[in-house]
């Protein structure tokens, strides 16, 4: 990938003198590192604001479905999980017996 941009920052020189000290020992340029750092960022920022577009299509979806009433009360989602339970139940009943 050509490398023609110039990316000038302000930071302390002690933070400055620490990072230097480390790339040397990891043996790799400074510039090497930043980049990786730079890409890493924009990944990890890319992800998290796909995570956030999916999160909201998945909310405005269970809000669209609430608004026609396609949705169970806690009570009826009770009961169905209650007569799954004793189905399993009683087929693990009979599978020991």
């Amino acid at each position: 990938m050509s490398k023609e941009a110039v990316f000038t920052m302000k930071l302390e020189p002690e933070l400055r003198a620490d990072f230097m000290v480390e790339a040397e020992a990891a043996h790799r340029p400074a510039s090497q590192i930043l980049r990786e750092l730079m890409r890493e960022f924009v990944q990890r920022q890319r992800a998290a604001r796909e995570y956030q577009e999916f999160l909201r299509g998945k909310v405005t979806h269970a809000r669209d479905q609430i608004q026609a009433g396609e949705y169970a009360s806690d009570t009826e989602v009770n009961a169905r999980f209650a007569l799954r339970r004793e189905q399993l139940l009683a087929k693990a009943g009979k599978t020991d017996a």
